[in-house]
This record gives C-alpha cells, structure tokens and sequence, in this order.
C-alpha cells in the first residue's frame, strides 16, 4: 500500500512585531526613528509623546502604522490618576498600557528609546520566528557608535573572569573606573510577547507579577544601536541633564562592589569635571568613545566591534516620501 504524501503545509505567517517609545525629541529625530524600524519591518509603532503639545511632522502622524498618543492631563488621569514626575516612571507606565493594547495588532512588542534602533541580519520578523514558543522575552543586547567611524559600534565587555583584563586592554586609563565601557546601559532591552495576563513593562525589564523576565532568551545577531553619544558635542550637550536625571544619575550601581573600589559613572564624570572641566570630558570621550586605530583593533580582537549602517535619512525618504 503507498502512502499518499500529505500535501505542504503553508508556512506559518512571520510574527508581526512593533515598538512603544516615549518620546520628547526634535521632530526630524522622530521621524528617523519611526521611518528607520517601518522599514525594518515594523508593524505598528505606539510613540507616547511627554510633552503632549510636541510637534511629530505631519507625514508621522498620519501614517496608518503609528499611534500617536498625547499625553495630557486626561491621559494620566486615565492611567494612575496624576502625571508622575520622574520620566522613568511615564516611560514605564506608558510601555505597560500600549503592551495592553497591542495584543490584537502584534505577536510581540519591544519598549526601546527614541535614539535606540533595533539591528538584525536578516528580516527582525524571521528571526523573531525561530524563538520558541515557550520563550516570553527576549534581550536586546546594546552597542555604541565610535565617533568618526559611521556604520561602526562597540559592545560591553561580558561580565566573566577575563572583564578586567579586556577592559585593560580596550581603555587602559579608565578600566577600574568603567563598567563595561559603554556610557549607557549595559542591560539592553526587550522584545516581549504579547497577550499575557498581569504584565507590567519596566526600562530594562519585564514583570509577571513577582517574576522577573520570565523565559528569558537572546539572539546574539540581534543588538540593539543606541546612538547615546554619536560625537563629543552630542555627549557635551546632553551631559548636565543625564548627570542630575538621565543615565548618568547618582543613584544608579557603581561598576563593581564599593569593597572592591566601585564608582558609579556620576561620581566618575563629575571627578573628570572637577579636575579638569570641559577639556578633561572631552579627553575621557576621545580616549573611550573614538575610533582610533588602536581600540579599534582590540575591539575587532576581543569581539566587540560591530558594523551597522542605519541609513536613516534614507529611510525618511522611502517612508515618508521626503526629507523632514
């Protein structure tokens, strides 16, 4: 008796995956970030807007794949009855309420910054495809620009027996006083899945209930281009607000235990400023963020040079059909 082959089966539809931000920024930089991820793939954008009379270009607003939300008195009203005053907890409590939203439109959702944008080899929803299914979140590893070297990011260096050494070799002036040696976050983001039940979205993380980052998993391909200090004027210009609310504040961890002779970053920039004002902020930028010859070949060494060409204004054109 043959056995009759059984017909194929249609492939699976890829995820359909999106973004929620909150946002202040100037409206060009809006609208690279949108056209930059609708380009990459992105199925819907939520952009929370903190200053609800924000200007977005009129061509972001009316786009069919962005919802804009304002975020008025009424607005916070809604969510928790006032508007919170530390932007960390808006950013918080708007990613929770678009992840509550997006279930219907989206497969999965990532909460990432308006100068972060998510890279990948190939298409972000094939690769979204071939996690598990029993994975619930997924880690977005961070990379910086190296000034001067467009297209060129470097990685932290991974926690592990070998991190002081590497961080030796790659800053050899400031690598016990740096964790990892990224200005920003070493912690990356997420892209969640969404239709859970008593999710709550935080910056780094994500909580069930008491759980954190439930089923957790990563693609090493996938990272996530954080244009924190894209040039020494860029770091300069956002420098005194990071360093009283931003990431630079002093709350956060030093980069090892205080017995070990940790510093935070606040209380390293602020020493650099202390001894030697701008022109000494200027040298720690040139010495840790530049693409010089020598860190570039030790970043390529140890694995922690990458390549990304974001073509941002080229996607503003495809998208939106013009410069803005």
């Amino acid at each position: 008796m043959v056995t009759p082959t059984p017909p194929d089966l249609p492939p699976a539809p890829s995820p359909r995956w999106g973004i929620v931000t909150t946002v202040k920024a100037p409206p060009a930089r809006i609208a690279e970030f949108c056209a930059y991820h609708l380009r990459a793939g992105a199925a819907h954008i939520t952009l929370c807007l903190d200053d609800p009379n924000g200007d977005v270009p009129a061509p972001v607003a009316a786009h069919p794949r962005i919802t804009l939300q304002r975020c008025d008195a009424q607005h916070w009203r809604d969510l928790t009855g006032k508007r919170p005053e530390k932007h960390q907890q808006r950013q918080t409590l708007n990613a929770t309420w678009a992840y509550r939203q997006s279930g219907r439109r989206l497969d999965w959702i990532a909460h990432i910054d308006v100068d972060e944008f998510i890279t990948a080899p190939a298409p972000i929803a094939d690769m979204l495809g071939t996690v598990a299914a029993e994975q619930f979140c997924l880690r977005l590893r961070p990379m910086e620009p190296l000034a001067g070297a467009p297209g060129l990011f470097k990685s932290s260096v991974p926690r592990g027996p070998d991190r002081d050494r590497i961080l030796q070799d790659l800053y050899p002036d400031w690598a016990d006083l740096l964790q990892g040696g990224l200005l920003s976050h070493t912690a990356g983001k997420l892209f969640v899945r969404t239709g859970a039940r008593n999710i709550r979205l935080r910056i780094h993380n994500v909580f069930q209930g008491q759980v954190r980052n439930p089923a957790m998993t990563e693609i090493a391909q996938m990272r996530l281009a954080h244009m924190h200090a894209p040039n020494c004027d860029a770091f300069l210009h956002a420098y005194r607000f990071r360093l009283t609310r931003g990431s630079y504040r002093a709350e956060l961890a030093p980069n090892r235990p205080r017995e070990q002779g940790g510093v935070t970053l606040h209380e390293l920039l602020s020493q650099i400023e202390i001894d030697s004002g701008e022109d000494g902020l200027r040298q720690f930028y040139d010495q840790v963020c530049t693409a010089h010859p020598a860190l570039l070949e030790e970043l390529e060494r140890h694995g922690l040079l990458h390549r990304a060409d974001l073509q941002l204004e080229e996607a503003v054109t495809a998208i939106f059909s013009s410069k803005i």
